[in-house]
């Protein structure tokens, strides 16, 4: 059996992110995918030196990694479209489970208890995953800083909502985050450089 599962993944540089705004910097689900995974990694490694924690930054990597592998079939449905109404988020996590499904199903089955929990999210642990949500909201705050300082005001709104969202999470590793590393995604290179 060949399994097609690495191709869809590898097709996640395709499928272009903020399709609705005009963007200075065009984003794909690849580099958005590998950027959570970063910062997921950066606020579990905050949470255990800062605060006390035992998270497995390993597990909460992994789980950033796959969290958009569902739109290498859906696409990036935009969030203002997905939460329209509870009817239209119904059927949008209808048709990512039935996604996650039809990619679970190419593993080789000796891998799929590997996967399958990457992909459904199930079995995931909560805790892990609200740092992944967090790191998801992060990503797209920063993106918005970036076109911002870029001269491009159509994120001007996007950024406070995410502001809002951020801080509704009620994580301190995210306001460490926001005070320690957030601002030098405003600085140009040779501010950088100095």
């Amino acid at each position: 059996m060949t399994s097609d599962f690495l191709a869809y993944m590898y097709r996640l540089r395709y499928i272009e992110r903020w399709s609705l705004m005009r963007n200075v910097v065009k984003e794909n689900v690849a580099e958005h995918s590998y950027h959570v995974a970063t910062l997921t990694h950066l606020l579990c490694s905050i949470a255990n030196a800062e605060f006390g924690r035992n998270l497995n930054s390993g597990l909460a990597v992994s789980m950033a990694l796959f969290h958009d592998a569902t739109e290498s079939f859906t696409g990036d449905i935009p969030t203002p479209v997905k939460h329209h109404n509870p009817d239209m988020l119904s059927s949008f996590r209808e048709i990512e489970r039935l996604a996650a499904v039809r990619l679970q199903d190419m593993i080789p089955p000796k891998l799929q208890s590997v996967y399958a929990p990457l992909l459904t999210h199930s079995d995931e642990d909560e805790e892990l995953r609200a740092f992944v949500k967090a790191a998801d909201l992060l990503d797209a705050y920063l993106k918005c800083v970036t076109e911002l300082s870029a001269g491009n005001r159509e994120f001007g709104t996007a950024k406070k909502q995410i502001e809002q969202s951020l801080h509704q999470l009620g994580l301190p590793e995210v306001d460490y985050f926001l005070e320690h590393f957030a601002p030098s995604m405003e600085k140009t290179l040779d501010e950088l450089s100095e």
